[in-house]
């Protein structure tokens, strides 16, 4: 199956890096992939250093591409908008944030011209559902998280790291007001994958989450994490026995920090638990099945 994806982002965030993930994945697989994506983004150059093709994201490319594909996979909004408009191929929108649905008349219009959704959590199926999109058109598609080096043995004096983001729906002011509460330093990290590396915790405090893939990188590292009771992230724990979720209130964040510090079983416990949760739901090879069982459905509406 010859798959083109579209991607408008101009950073290289969760959504992204999925992309490449989910790329590399079909490409083994034997299912060829090209990208459309903004000139110089983080994504094209990245996709284009895997040696995957890349052009640019415009309506008019999309209309010469996909004639050569299967599939067309939009991966945001805009891309939603480019696919709805030009694609000549069946096409899929892969849906990843927690906020409604937008209900203007073009809005409506381009979702229900896409004959197949992939929901990034249940939570976001149901926000799909709520705009009146049916059910039997929605997938629940998890992200995946590649294999990453286990993090330095657990140790309470390693700092607590948190996501840096200038996006006013993390909880920096929170996680900040809960460190100052429970005395514990925090690290905002611009390079999870390092800070990670020698934390004591990962602080995932949001208050909008359609899922949380920074979390999920954090459990596969061996990092215990205290993460928001919001969005899709309660379903990567599924209990409260591989992560700690609290609500978005600095007291109650300070309580959970402090616990990992004062109980000494309940890091290795947490994590214990993280892993086998990683390896149940959320690796390539689960992103990789769901996705294609979603391309073969849009293939035979």
């Amino acid at each position: 199956m010859r798959v083109l994806h579209i991607d408008t982002g101009k950073d290289m965030r969760g959504g992204q890096r999925q992309v490449l993930l989910l790329m590399s994945a079909l490409t083994e697989a034997g299912h060829p992939s090209t990208l459309l994506a903004l000139d110089r983004s983080p994504l094209s150059q990245a996709a284009a250093g895997a040696g995957h093709a890349v052009r640019p994201a415009e309506a008019k490319e999309l209309w010469r591409s996909s004639k050569l594909a299967d599939v067309v996979h939009a991966h945001d909004a805009r891309a939603h908008t480019i696919a709805a408009i030009a694609s000549r191929r069946p096409f899929v929108v892969s849906r990843r944030v927690a906020f409604p649905v937008r209900r203007s008349v073009a809005s409506m219009w381009k979702y229900h011209r896409a004959p197949r959704f992939l929901a990034v959590s249940q939570f976001v199926a149901g926000q799909l559902q709520a705009a009146g999109i049916r059910n039997d058109k929605i997938d629940v598609v998890y992200d995946a998280v590649p294999p990453a080096p286990p993090a330095d043995p657990w140790n309470a004096r390693s700092p607590a790291v948190a996501l840096a983001s200038r996006d006013p729906q993390k909880g920096r002011d929170l996680i900040e007001r809960a460190a100052s509460l429970a005395r514990i330093s925090v690290l905002f990290s611009e390079d999870l994958s390092k800070d990670l590396a020698r934390a004591s915790m990962f602080v995932y405090i949001s208050r909008s989450e359609g899922l949380g893939s920074a979390a999920l990188l954090a459990m596969s590292m061996g990092v215990p994490v205290v993460a928001s009771n919001v969005g899709g992230l309660p379903e990567i724990f599924a209990d409260t026995a591989s992560g700690l979720l609290v609500p978005n209130e600095p007291e109650a964040i300070a309580r959970a920090m402090r616990r990992l510090l004062d109980e000494p079983d309940l890091a290795p416990s947490l994590v214990d638990r993280a892993r086998a949760r990683i390896a149940e739901k959320f690796t390539k090879q689960h992103l990789l099945r769901a996705t294609l069982a979603s391309y073969e459905r849009a293939l035979v509406r």
